[in-house]
């Protein structure tokens, strides 16, 4: 398979390609979240993946820095046995680390934000696989917790699961994964960061193909 980059040829800063110009001053960061089911207004977020995506000098993309935040189910949540089931979480046992929503949230944002200012960023944009779905726990989980300073635009996204059924023919990450020559272990996932980390490297790997050659 051939793909050519359409893109314009963006400008240089130090010799280095700013991010900004790469997505119109979006921020690419891959979000995984592990669920208590599939309902993001009733069921409770429990762990949050996010892995930064970094531009090099020649313009290229790589996975970059990540994190794993794991969430106490709010109150009232819903936590369905079937998701417990396929995630592995056990949401209530005392040595899991985890953080309110909040505080997840807040942590997580402040790394954000720090990664826009570094890149002249305005604004993050969520990449995920199935992104909608992520989004919308995201979404919810702010409007829960009434934070007022949100980095990720409230409908935008990266879909991964689309952008490799158009590469590779492939919408389930696990095969979308093999298609483009990427480990997948079983064994690791639905662990948030991990299934991050995979998404990241295909959303990298996908638009490298598009990228224009710059020698």
């Amino acid at each position: 398979m051939i793909l050519k980059d359409l893109s314009p040829t963006p400008p240089f800063v130090h010799g280095k390609m700013p991010m900004a110009h790469r997505f119109r001053g979006f921020l690419p960061v891959v979000i995984d979240v592990e669920c208590g089911g599939f309902n993001p207004n009733t069921d409770a977020l429990l762990e949050i993946g996010a892995v930064l995506v970094e531009i090099q000098a020649d313009g290229t993309l790589l996975p970059g820095e990540g994190w794993r935040y794991h969430v106490k189910p709010f109150e009232g949540a819903n936590i369905e046995a079937a998701s417990l089931a396929v995630n592995g979480i056990d949401p209530y046992h005392p040595l899991r680390p985890a953080l309110s929503e909040k505080e997840a949230l807040t942590r997580m944002f402040q790394e954000v934000r720090k990664a826009m200012k570094g890149n002249d960023c305005t604004r993050a944009v969520l990449v995920g696989h199935n992104a909608m779905f992520d989004l919308n726990f995201l979404n919810a989980a702010v409007a829960r917790t009434d934070i007022k300073r949100n980095p990720f635009h409230p409908f935008s996204s990266f879909d991964t699961a689309t952008l490799a059924g158009v590469a590779y023919g492939q919408t389930v990450l696990a095969k979308a994964l093999q298609a483009a020559g990427i480990e997948w272990d079983s064994s690791q996932a639905h662990s948030a960061l991990y299934d991050a980390q995979r998404t990241a490297e295909l959303f990298c790997k996908i638009c490298n193909a598009f990228r224009r050659k710059t020698t």
